[in-house]
């Protein structure tokens, strides 16, 4: 299976999981390659059977750069007349997105949207979105935002542990494909 891993991170949190991912596909076999999203502006994700999405949580949202990348890649399989009505699945295509938060206010409520939000791209296009990943992270430059919120005390996250756990799923999810293929 051919797979990429594509990220966007400001302050490495997200960079860290990427990096994870990539490890765990590749430990389990996979031909796996990892680029920022401004390293891939034309990607043509049908070119890969697995392609993983990651993005940070800012108010909801992806940043600005992440959703520039999904609505331009969008915009030109629309007018490639690859978006389908009832958006029918494509064999053997895939998806895994995977956002980290802080949730210095409200925890997971606020990065679930972002996941739900990448997630439609790929549904549109027709891949499988096999799983959303939330990894609760470090909010970078600011102790009270890491120490005070109702996530309590997230310095130092995610550790060597969670980033371990993440490479084990990555290896399962990428057994449980080559396995059902």
């Amino acid at each position: 299976m051919k797979c990429i891993v594509i990220y966007w991170s400001k302050t490495g949190n997200t960079r860290k999981v990427a990096e994870a991912v990539q490890d765990g596909l590749a430990g389990a076999g996979a031909d796996v390659v990892l680029k920022t999203v401004d390293e891939v502006p034309g990607i043509d994700f049908f070119d890969y059977d697995l392609v993983c999405l990651g993005s940070p949580s800012y108010n909801w949202r992806p940043p600005e750069p992440v959703e520039r990348f999904l609505k331009d890649r969008f915009t030109v399989y629309r007018r490639e007349g690859r978006i389908k009505l009832s958006a029918p699945r494509v064999p053997g295509k895939y998806a895994l997105l995977f956002c980290t938060y802080s949730g210095p206010h409200t925890g997971l409520a606020e990065a679930v949207p972002v996941g739900k939000y990448m997630g439609q791209f790929f549904d549109h296009l027709g891949f499988w979105v096999l799983d959303e990943w939330y990894v609760l992270s470090e909010f970078h430059g600011s102790e009270e935002n890491s120490t005070r919120g109702r996530m309590g005390d997230i310095r130092g996250l995610p550790t060597a542990r969670d980033l371990e756990g993440i490479r084990t799923k990555a290896k399962n999810l990428y057994r449980e494909i080559t396995e059902a293929n």
